[in-house]
């Protein structure tokens, strides 16, 4: 999975900032964080006082599989997206191929399941096939584009596990509930359960965020990891 920060316009400041003008007014301004100010982050978190967060940008550029892309685009508040279309270029032979050690296994029922490892021949089984139907899948593809087929026709037999690449641009609050549904940890108020491909997309996004923004990162963790 690949995950860049293009751009960005968001730091711990512009919380503060945004947060102020309720009690100060146009006397607000702008300044470098401070420990008074990290507390009242912390306080905005605590209480879910949420706007002041959405007055940050991110944009992200992210390769990853089809299905990965799909499960993103739920999240539709507070984000925007761009993705490359095979209806206008050929897409290239990169699939997605689940490493030794991904849990292949669900074990119990909706809603209250986990994941084991699985055997050794589950784990063949899974990587051969995966890889012997998208390398056939993708000849097909090929061959379709030879005879001058429409690429938006010829794409139709290509599976999931195919790699697309998309634009991702999001505010603080929005990647906040994003990682909060996204990724597991023992700081969470609430359990969630993502598939791990998106997982490991989610933890490249939140190595940005607690970078760009830490004190914000901080009371997002020291609050239960919940979205104000």
């Amino acid at each position: 999975m690949t995950v860049h920060l293009i751009k960005h316009a968001a730091e711990d400041a512009d919380v503060a900032f945004a947060a102020r003008v309720s009690t100060l007014g146009g006397e607000t301004r702008f300044n470098e964080v401070s420990d008074k100010d990290s507390g009242l982050i912390n306080y905005l978190m605590r209480d879910r006082h949420g706007s002041p967060f959405e007055h940050t940008s991110f944009t992200f550029y992210i390769e990853a599989p089809i299905f990965v892309a799909r499960e993103f685009m739920r999240h539709r508040t507070g984000w925007s997206y761009n993705e490359e279309s095979a209806r206008y270029k050929e897409l290239e032979p990169v699939f997605y191929v689940p490493e030794d050690g991904r849990p292949l296994r669900q074990v119990g029922k909706p809603g209250a399941y986990s994941f084991e490892l699985g055997t050794y021949k589950q784990f063949m089984c899974v990587s051969g096939d995966i890889r012997r139907v998208s390398s056939e899948a993708y000849s097909t593809y090929k061959r379709l584009l030879d005879l001058e087929v429409a690429r938006e026709v010829a794409r139709m037999v290509l599976p999931v596990n195919i790699y697309t690449s998309f634009y991702a641009t999001c505010n603080a609050r929005s990647l906040m509930h994003f990682l909060g549904l996204r990724t597991k940890s023992d700081a969470a108020k609430f359990p969630s359960f993502p598939q791990r491909e998106i997982e490991m997309v989610a933890e490249q996004m939140e190595d940005h965020f607690s970078f760009q923004m830490p004190h914000t990162w901080v009371a997002f963790q020291n609050n239960g990891r919940v979205a104000p």
